[in-house]
């Protein structure tokens, strides 16, 4: 299992609309598994991501854990 963080300028609610655009059924097709305000979940092919978005400061610190999926991770927080 892996883990990684990065705080951008966007809102947590934009943070994790990206990231069900990107990781679920109309991005990479992974299965949701619960999308709360702060958080979100994904699993499929063999492994998940679990993303949380906090507000601080003005900015959100974004932290991400994952399963064979590594690759795809660190290319969602290239576009922030």
């Amino acid at each position: 299992m892996s883990a990684y963080s990065k705080t951008v300028n966007e809102s947590p609610a934009k943070v994790l609309e990206r990231a069900v655009s990107y990781f679920g059924p109309e991005g990479l097709g992974l299965t949701s598994r619960g999308i709360e305000d702060d958080c979100a979940n994904f699993e499929g092919g063999g492994g998940h991501v679990a993303i949380s978005a906090c507000e601080n400061d003005g900015k959100t610190d974004i932290e991400l854990e994952t399963q064979e999926w590594d690759i795809q991770v660190r290319e969602f927080l290239k576009q922030f």
